[in-house]
């Protein structure tokens, strides 16, 4: 989770996009680091988890991540979580939540994770609260920069 919050400060610091960063783990090793580019690419499928799972398919050598994991600074939004479900990764965790960011003005729809994985019968397992402090310490920073946008 650390590496994913420095990916989502280096990203702050380009105004690539949002406060997010995500890696992609694979037998205890980061295949994958990768923080939101929804405003440097302009296109808004490019949140830090998707920008993620991209960068690792040639990790895994398949659309397929079997055995992976992921981390996020923030609770994957209803898109994410769908591209990790079909990713088959295992495992997610994550800092804030959805209703963390909500609160800042980002539009998030408001189905969690747990949700999600209840209503689709994912396999997924969930690991919320990871580093919640110091994701909660991100989304500030981000809070008080002059020139920030939502999306």
């Amino acid at each position: 989770m650390e590496a994913a919050i420095e990916e989502a400060y280096r990203g702050i610091s380009k105004g690539d996009g949002g406060p997010f960063g995500a890696v992609i783990v694979s037998k205890e090793e980061i295949v994958a680091r990768a923080h939101n580019e929804v405003l440097k690419r302009g296109e808004p499928t490019r949140h830090a988890e998707m920008c993620a799972i991209s960068k690792a398919a040639p990790s895994f050598g398949s659309h397929l991540f079997l055995g992976g994991t992921i981390y996020s600074t923030t609770e994957p939004c209803v898109m994410c979580f769908a591209a990790i479900h079909w990713a088959r990764i295992r495992r997610v965790y994550f800092g804030t939540t959805v209703a963390d960011v909500n609160a800042l003005g980002f539009n998030e729809l408001t189905i969690t994770n747990r949700r999600l994985k209840t209503l689709g019968r994912s396999p997924v397992e969930i690991v919320p609260g990871l580093l919640r402090e110091e994701c909660r310490e991100l989304l500030l920073h981000w809070q008080q920069l002059p020139h920030r946008k939502t999306y």
